[in-house]
């Protein structure tokens, strides 16, 4: 047998050949191929890239060369701009970030989501957003911080899947009557199963290590008819973080988002039952079609202590997300002011009721 590079059509990972099965198996995904399935797939993909437009390869190249990549020493964030974007602070750390060179064509995004909401208008929804939290740092939101509100190309990996689920249920439907001096309870069991064949489409995970994942899915929805085949003009006047982790190692988050999504649909269709109790489940991913693109995201972070708060505005939506870090002196200032206005009415009750 001949010594092949194998990578899972699915995710990308590596596949390892498996004596028990005979088969080349992906421990990622779990999916599993013959050795004339995996040449047929290798050939596809290397005619794929025979059959490559020139003008893909040199937009690839005109990426790399016009792309600029900075590096905080901090924080580990790689940050990438454009030749007129002057980088001169990580917007993660706040800390300086020093210029590297430029990237490859390998990061160049397939597509680019464009910001719907410019700065200012981005800032007056973070003001907003303070005027309902009283209790914040007096400077959270001072004109030094709201230079570090930061337009950022977020890399992330969208994908469609394709998921198989068959579940097996126990589903009992319930009803009470009353005749005459009696109450009468009838219960029902049903057997339930349900197979179904699950397209998810545009399931989105952030690609860069360091940004928090919970953070992001808040953030969501994009909506993704407004994006655009990239072009660098794009990247004017924003950054952009160069993803850090790949196909094979978002695998397991998307995944998990796939096999939980999935769960809720099947799981939906059983509502016409007073209770159901799962007996079996067995939901699988069987391909995945994968998207690199950037996603537009206003983010700040707020040092305060030895912790850093981040707060996210999508670009689009203007969706805002973020917990806010809570000013001990403001809260004690605030409570001392309560006990002393109380203090006071009890005072003033005090001397009517003399």
């Amino acid at each position: 047998m001949d010594s092949l590079a194998y990578k899972c059509p699915n995710c990308n990972a590596d596949i390892k050949f498996s004596a028990a099965d005979q088969k080349f198996v992906c421990d990622f995904c779990q999916s599993s191929f013959t050795e004339a399935e995996m040449k047929e797939i290798a050939a596809s993909i290397e005619q794929q890239i025979a059959d490559r437009p020139e003008e893909e390869v040199a937009t690839d190249e005109e990426f790399s060369e016009h792309t600029n990549v900075y590096s905080c020493d901090s924080c580990g964030a790689t940050i990438m701009a454009d030749d007129n974007t002057a980088a001169t602070f990580c917007y993660y750390c706040h800390n300086p970030v020093i210029l590297k060179g430029r990237v490859s064509g390998e990061f160049r995004p397939k597509y680019v989501l464009p910001f719907q909401i410019d700065r200012a208008t981005a800032i007056n929804h973070f003001k907003d957003w303070c005027k309902k939290h009283w209790f914040l740092p007096k400077d959270f939101l001072s004109a030094g911080q709201q230079d570090k509100i930061v337009g950022l190309y977020v890399p992330f990996w969208v994908t469609d899947v394709n998921v198989h689920a068959e579940m097996d249920a126990l589903g009992k439907k319930v009803r009470s009557w009353h005749q005459g001096n009696y109450e009468y309870t009838e219960t029902r069991e049903y057997a339930v199963a349900r197979k179904a064949n699950v397209v998810l489409k545009g399931l989105p995970a952030d690609g860069a290590s360091h940004i928090d994942d919970d953070l992001m899915e808040a953030v969501e929805p994009f909506d993704y008819q407004a994006v655009k085949p990239f072009a660098m003009q794009y990247l004017s006047g924003f950054m952009a973080e160069k993803y850090d982790m790949d196909m094979a190692a978002m695998f397991p988050r998307l995944q998990k988002r796939a096999v939980q999504a999935s769960d809720q649909l099947v799981r939906g269709s059983m509502k016409n039952y007073t209770t159901v109790s799962v007996t079996r489940s067995d939901i699988k991913v069987m391909s995945t079609t994968w998207d690199y693109m950037l996603l537009p995201v206003w983010f700040m972070t707020y040092k305060y202590g030895d912790k850093i708060y981040e707060f996210a505005l999508n670009g689009q939506t203007a969706k805002f997300v973020g917990t806010p870090p809570l000013s001990k002196g403001r809260c004690a200032a605030f409570c001392l002011a309560i006990a002393a206005a109380a203090a006071l009415i009890t005072l003033a009750a005090g001397v009517i009721l003399k």
